[in-house]
């Protein structure tokens, strides 16, 4: 999953204002840290959405 389609399917689900704070404040228990900085420490996209359809109600379609 490109980078581009994460933050899709994040604005998708969240909402573009709000996608971005879910990243920069909500500890992901699967990551063990924000969404945001999974992404800078070069998690793959992928990995990162599959931990964040763990942890919140995702559509089907999303996923």
């Amino acid at each position: 999953m490109r980078i581009t389609e994460f933050w899709r399917r994040m604005d998708a689900r969240f909402g573009a204002t709000y996608a971005r704070s879910v990243a920069a404040d909500y500890r992901v228990p699967a990551l063990g840290t924000t969404i945001a900085q999974a992404l800078e420490d070069g998690v793959e996209p992928k990995e990162i959405w599959r931990a964040v359809c763990g942890e919140f109600e995702v559509p089907v379609d999303l996923q």
